[in-house]
């Protein structure tokens, strides 16, 4: 096995937690800013890639690091390694309201491409990279961008989306999904951006496009985008003239604005 075998166990119901237990010497990778808390005994350092290669050269760091800036993550990953003695356990949580879900890459056929803020944390040994989509109206309206996260490695990662997950075996099928709700999908899935109706568009309030998944693989889908969320509180935040927020009409606005050093 290239990877190292972690167990893990994920805590709670719509704010979950992953709780990543590792032996002596084992180490996994995650986001920047990922870790909760961890069990003395765990040292951490950030690194210039994943780690999946054991003698990659500085060029090659250099350039997975290039690679995580395109998708706007962090350039550097957090390294979580166990130095003492017996297991210990590091527990990470996803920066939005939403679900983790455990996926074991050697299940997953050993690769699978996600939305480019949707992995969490993984195994030392799995490779984080990316992927181009590989037609231009799917990366220019579908909601994902050009480039998609690349997961690859046969241990355990770890990945995030909002609202519940649904997980969905197409078998020659085909789906239409609303752009934003799309986390992650097999290799295998075909991906495009499909032009719905303008009076649909102006008044159904679904958007102008949608995508469309079409063959035979694993899909994941969230049922509340991050996107989505952020546009509900903008559009309901209270606003004053000149653009600064107003306190709700209560003298709780004013408290909350005195706490926040405003």
């Amino acid at each position: 096995m290239k990877c190292h075998e972690v167990d893990y166990t994920i805590l709670g119901g719509d704010l979950q937690t992953v709780e990543v237990e590792l032996d002596p010497a084992e180490s996994v990778i995650a986001e920047a800013g990922a870790m909760n808390w961890m069990d003395d005994g765990i040292s951490f350092e950030a690194k210039m890639g994943d780690g999946s290669e054991a003698n990659e050269t500085m060029f090659g760091k250099l350039l997975g690091a290039g690679k995580r800036a395109l998708t706007g993550e962090s350039l550097f990953m957090t390294h979580f390694t166990n130095m003492g003695q017996g297991k210990k356990c590091v527990t990470f949580g996803a920066p939005y309201p939403g679900k983790i879900v455990a996926l074991n890459m050697a299940d997953c056929g050993g690769e699978l491409l996600c939305q480019k803020d949707a992995f969490l944390c993984a195994a030392k040994g799995t490779s984080v990279g990316i992927a181009f989509t590989k037609k231009f109206g799917a990366g220019f309206f579908g909601g994902e961008g050009f480039i998609l996260q690349r997961l690859q490695g046969d241990g355990m990662a770890f990945m995030h989306a909002g609202g519940t997950v649904v997980k969905k075996e197409l078998n020659n099928d085909v789906i239409k999904v609303d752009t934003g709700c799309i986390v992650a999908f097999a290799p295998g899935i075909d991906y495009s951006i499909e032009r719905v109706g303008l009076k649909s568009a102006f008044f159904g309030g679904e958007g102008l496009f949608l995508a469309t998944l079409r063959g035979t693989g694993t899909v994941y889908l969230q049922s509340l985008p991050f996107s989505r969320l952020a546009d509900r509180i903008i559009q309901h935040a209270p606003r004053q003239e000149g653009g600064e927020r107003q306190g709700e009409g209560s003298v709780l606005g004013v408290v909350g604005d005195l706490l926040g050093g405003r």
